[in-house]
């Protein structure tokens, strides 16, 4: 049988336009980034696989359940990594003089062994900021900003909900649930399954009365958890004070969980309007960091997922300006071009022909033909064709460039 190449299950290609203008989303976020002070860090796409395991005294959280597993050909146990936020305890381990705060993003592919489906990869790119070394309510409010001006910028309806996984455990401490863990597990399904099967569910860690004092619970705002002294709920009061200084709001959900264990805070997960699948979350997690030095390192993050947002922004994909035709005048077509390209604008040159060169200019949605004759040359002046108007004009090389940067 003849082998016919195909994509494996999970993993895709992306193509004109679809390419750009995910290049044009990832553009705006590293830009939105880098506006509130964080600096670039590469890290490696294959780790060893005791970093990547979960603390050995906790239950392995699905996320790195799910993880790709290696075999080097030395035999040694590695993996893709799955999230760029393990790699940070490594990092701090190896490098114990970096100056805090630390305010760090990165943009890349992480990798799940997880069924596929849709809107759902088994390789998708994060663009993810975190900073380590503040505790500071501030520090989580910033997180949530960036989250509002992207999605303004990108043109994105969307909402923030919020929740403290302090204020989880403190809810559940009310009602006297002692298997917390395996409860966090059930609620955090409730958007999936509903209430009347998690209520279902519940059943196996605690009484009636327990899950339906829980549930009453978890219908309270905050008010109520700030005035019963909730631990975690002040903290939410806070943080929702300080998002309407940036101008913008933020809903609370009590059963808000966010899968991965090492939560230790305020968290938070962001919907876009039609829909379901979270595009962007984080929150803050304390305990994990500083693992290998034995030290406690307060951080804070936030993550953008690429692949689901590029499907819902309204952003102008960045189009080749310029597509210019030689007529048996390449030194001058060279020239041309290169003077384009210094005053930022985007061109190629074509000598295949008029008529060929025209056909790719359409395909490509390129807007303007420049053509480059022996007349042209003559008259030290250019025909500029507007591709979509039909408008023509003769113009020397600082007019064109002038209109073309209009």
């Amino acid at each position: 049988m003849i082998y016919q190449p195909e994509n494996v299950k999970g993993f895709t290609d992306y193509l004109p336009p679809e390419s750009q203008k995910r290049a044009a989303v990832k553009a705006v976020i590293e830009k939105t980034f880098q506006e509130y002070g964080f600096i670039p860090i590469e890290t490696p796409t294959i780790e060893y696989e005791e970093l990547m395991k979960s603390n050995p005294m906790e239950e392995e959280d699905s996320t790195v359940s799910e993880r790709f597993r290696l075999k080097d050909r030395g035999g040694r146990n590695l993996g893709l990594r799955y999230e760029f936020t393990f790699q940070l305890a490594r990092i701090f381990k190896q490098n114990p003089n970096i100056k805090l705060p630390f305010r760090r993003y990165q943009i890349g592919s992480v990798f799940r062994d997880e069924p596929a489906g849709p809107n759902r990869f088994r390789e998708f790119t994060q663009c993810d900021a975190d900073i380590i070394g503040d505790s500071s309510i501030q520090a989580d409010a910033e997180g949530l900003a960036i989250f509002a001006d992207v999605f303004n910028k990108l043109k994105i309806k969307y909402e923030i909900i919020i929740n403290n996984r302090k204020l989880l455990n403190s809810i559940l401490d009310s009602v006297q649930i002692e298997n917390k863990n395996q409860v966090i597990r059930e609620i955090d399904k409730l958007d999936k399954l509903g209430e009347d099967e998690i209520k279902t569910n519940l059943r196996k860690y605690a009484n009636t009365n327990q899950i339906l004092s829980l549930f009453k619970l978890l219908e309270k705002d905050i008010n109520f958890f700030k005035e019963n002294m909730f631990d975690g709920a002040e903290e939410i009061v806070q943080l929702k004070e300080i998002t309407t200084f940036y101008g913008f709001s933020v809903k609370f959900n009590p059963s808000l969980v966010r899968g991965f264990s090492y939560y230790t805070g305020n968290v938070w997960e962001v919907k876009a309007e039609g829909m379901k699948e979270t595009i962007a979350a984080g929150g803050r997690y304390d305990k994990s960091v500083g693992r290998f030095i034995n030290k406690e390192i307060p951080v804070v993050g936030i993550s953008f997922g690429l692949d689901r947002i590029a499907k819902k922004a309204d952003i102008a994909i960045p189009l080749t300006k310029a597509i210019v035709i030689s007529i048996e005048k390449e030194k001058e077509s060279i020239k041309l071009s290169q003077n384009l390209r210094k005053n930022n604008i985007s061109c190629i040159v074509n000598s295949g022909g008029v008529g060929k060169a025209l056909e790719y200019a359409n395909s490509y949605n390129i807007q303007y033909a420049i053509f480059v004759g022996k007349d042209e040359v003559k008259q030290k002046k250019f025909k500029l064709k507007n591709l979509k108007s039909g408008e023509e004009s003769l113009l020397n090389e600082k007019s064109v460039i002038a209109r073309l940067k209009d």
